[in-house]
């Protein structure tokens, strides 16, 4: 048999891949982004080609590159599934559920300890990433996405909408749309998860708003949510969130939203491959996430 390059350089590809970034393959598995370069390019010198086109904020398969990924993927799609069915069989039973880093760092994990309440039998998993998870081959049993829809060949059962607001710290004194003219703009670059369905750019909101003076370019520019989340609270300026994410923050007064100009987004729904409420972890995701978000408004079959 042919020699193989490290499994750790083949697990840094294939996340590298999968997500288009060194960076959110360096979050998902838990290193830096230098580890995750430093891999490839191990493995690239090993198999003697380029495997990407390093862009500024992305990176490209090459030709090379897709013809590795889709085997690698294939491969490490499959030996998580066992590995899961291995897990379940030791007695403990185990539901994963995918949705954004955001959704899952400040919705999911503080009500974990809720799910184990409710089903004391089940163990959770949390998979957090930006990228749809495959549902079809098992890599979830269940997701939480946002969007419009439809997910072909998902059942999706609508949890809450989203809408966005100037959020900021109370310490900046921002009061009225008019104190925006003096504010430092945070602009978050389009949602990976969801390019068509992002949180509105600001000068969008001025235009919708109608509010002269604001320079919709100015300011500081983030590629994730949750940079532009971590900026407002340490008070570095404002930043059009999300209502829903941050509504812990804003019902404590740690972070507020100075004025009533609120724009609608689309919303968040719970979906698994159709057909699969009979399956007991799909079944108790759902009674666990419709439980703790909203009331179960509709079911798309597709």
């Amino acid at each position: 048999m042919t020699a193989l390059p490290a499994l750790g350089a083949l697990r840094a590809f294939e996340a590298a891949a999968r997500l288009g970034s060194f960076k959110r393959a360096s979050v998902e598995l838990a290193v830096t982004p230098t580890a995750i370069s430093h891999q490839i390019r191990q493995l690239e010198a090993d198999l003697g080609v380029a495997l990407f086109l390093r862009q500024t904020r992305k990176v490209v398969l090459t030709e090379e590159g897709r013809a590795l990924y889709e085997p690698v993927h294939a491969g490490f799609t499959g030996i998580a599934a066992v590995v899961g069915r291995l897990r379940a069989g030791r007695g403990r039973k185990v539901a994963t559920l995918s949705a954004t880093l955001s959704f899952t760092a400040r919705l999911l994990v503080p009500r974990a300890a809720r799910f184990r309440a409710r089903f004391p039998d089940w163990d959770l998993r949390l998979n957090a990433a930006d990228a749809n998870v495959d549902l079809a081959a098992g890599e979830a049993d269940a997701a939480i996405r946002y969007g419009a829809g439809p997910w072909p060949g998902l059942d999706a059962v609508e949890l809450m909408p989203e809408s966005f607001a100037p959020v900021c710290a109370p310490q900046l004194g921002i009061r009225t749309p008019r104190d925006l003219a003096r504010a430092t703009l945070i602009h978050i670059e389009p949602l990976s998860f969801a390019p068509d369905a992002s949180a509105p750019s600001w000068r969008a909101y001025a235009e919708a708003s109608d509010l002269p003076g604001i320079e919709g370019a100015a300011g500081v520019t983030v590629n994730d949510e949750n940079s532009a989340i971590q900026a407002v609270l340490l008070g570095q300026g404002v930043a059009l969130l999300s209502l829903a994410l941050m509504s812990a923050e804003l019902a404590a007064g740690t972070l507020v939203e100075p004025f009533g100009c609120v724009m609608p987004g689309l919303a968040y729904h719970f979906v698994a491959p159709a057909g699969a409420a009979a399956r007991p972890g799909a079944a108790v995701l759902r009674d666990w996430v419709v439980a703790e978000f909203g009331e179960h408004r509709s079911i798309d079959h597709n």
